[in-house]
């Protein structure tokens, strides 16, 4: 049977539910997915070696040959990306992604002009770029904490960041001609037990109300800020400064989104069942999807229980306009041009999944009591034919992509 028969079949299935497919396939290529960049290079970075050291906050195992060592590398990477996976796709980028050229930038005077060339590449590609202050693998996060250090000189230092991380937000979005998103993650914990967990919170809140709230230099509407809260990190398995409490509120109290990463949970966690509970008060959210295994390894993404339950929440809740979808992991055992392929269009599935799914019908169900239909109708949807539905949009596709990662293999061990 070919692939369009499959798909008459599959359309007419859906059908009978009152579900329009073509429509569902048009609206899932619409929804925006920024592409994470740290996948290319491990996030290594692009700066000079004095700007910017090694120094924690994130770890990608493996050393599968082929990282981009630059930044020219790295847009070759995401042009190939842009090739083989489907649907509208935006970029997010580090700040340690600054291409000074033999100059040395550190990170509190970088400037809209060091990301000229990933502007410039954003005008080619007509992709809109998002953006991430850095605030790991520096020697001023060597000890652990950044923005809420004790010591004055480095909270001013990442106050200075943060900052300039915001206007080169504000200049990506007069670029692009749409709003940029800026995710502030900070990897700022402690190993073990510390005595006093209120006076790191009273500086962060005192840091971030500096660079974000009460700066006024940058317009709010081009740079849209985002907190990230995480459970623990590798050097902070007992303290996170920014934990989900504390950025969940902070968020709330100073009207700027949150951002929810699959990994950054209890591993007996899915943030599935958050969604609707904090959209109930914050007017939008960011999801980072990653695939945790134990404790916040970020693995590559694959269409699993998790994936496809997270995105039949938002469309329960018909939430699309509510939420920024952003890819989050990194493997660096495996090709890196697959690992983005297989991710992306993994999320991509799972989105076209749910929109997909007889919300109305169940929901209808349950209203009138009758559990035992409405079990039954989530149970059946498993094993409709969702197959054929992406097959027919995604199977010429999926053979240029199979083709392009066997290639990219290839020119990535010639890499010199």
């Amino acid at each position: 049977m070919s692939s369009d028969q499959a798909y008459k079949l599959a359309k007419n299935d859906y059908a009978e539910l009152g579900l329009d497919t073509d429509s569902a396939i048009k609206a899932a290529l619409k929804i925006p997915i920024s592409l994470h960049c740290w996948q290319a290079d491990d996030v290594g970075g692009f700066e000079t070696k004095e700007a910017g050291l090694a120094g924690g906050g994130i770890m990608a195992t493996g050393n599968y040959p082929g990282r981009a060592r630059t930044g020219d590398e790295a847009r070759q990477d995401y042009d190939k990306v842009l090739e083989i996976v489907p649907g509208k796709l935006r970029l997010n980028i580090h700040a340690c992604y600054a291409e000074t050229g033999t100059k040395v930038v550190d990170r509190d005077r970088i400037a809209p002009e060091h990301f000229a060339n990933w502007m410039a590449w954003s005008r080619k590609r007509r992709v809109a770029l998002d953006f991430n202050p850095t605030f790991f693998a520096h020697p001023k996060a060597n000890a652990g904490f950044t923005l809420s250090s004790t010591d004055p000189a480095t909270r001013k230092f990442w106050v200075k960041h943060c900052i300039a991380s915001r206007k080169i937000a504000e200049a990506m979005a007069k670029n692009q001609g749409s709003p940029c998103l800026v995710n502030h993650w900070i990897p700022d914990g402690a190993k073990d037990f510390p005595a006093d967990r209120w006076t790191y919170r009273e500086l962060l809140t005192q840091s971030l109300d500096a660079a974000i709230v009460k700066e006024k230099s940058v317009n709010k509407k081009l740079c849209v800020d985002y907190v990230e809260s995480k459970l623990f990190g590798i050097g902070s398995e007992e303290f996170v400064v920014g934990s989900a409490e504390y950025y969940g509120s902070y968020a709330i109290s100073r009207g700027i989104g949150y951002t929810l990463d699959m990994g950054h949970w209890h591993p007996t966690e899915t943030i599935t069942d958050k969604i609707s509970a904090f959209l109930q008060f914050h007017k939008k959210l960011l999801l980072h999807v990653s695939r945790p295994i134990r404790w916040d390894s970020d693995h590559v993404v694959i269409f699993n229980d998790d994936l496809r339950a997270l995105f039949l929440e938002i469309a329960r809740g018909n939430a699309w306009d509510r939420v920024a979808i952003a890819t989050d992991y990194f493997d660096a055992s495996i090709n890196r041009i697959a690992a983005y392929a297989i991710g992306l269009r993994a999320t991509r599935k799972a989105i076209l999944y749910a929109l997909l799914d007889p919300s109305a019908q169940l929901k209808e169900l349950e209203a009138a009591g009758n559990n035992a239909a409405r079990l039954a109708l989530m149970d059946e949807m498993k094993t409709m034919p969702f197959g054929a539905v992406w097959d027919i949009k995604q199977v010429a596709q999926r053979k240029r992509s199979l083709a392009a990662t066997r290639h990219a293999h290839n020119e990535r061990r010639t890499r010199r």
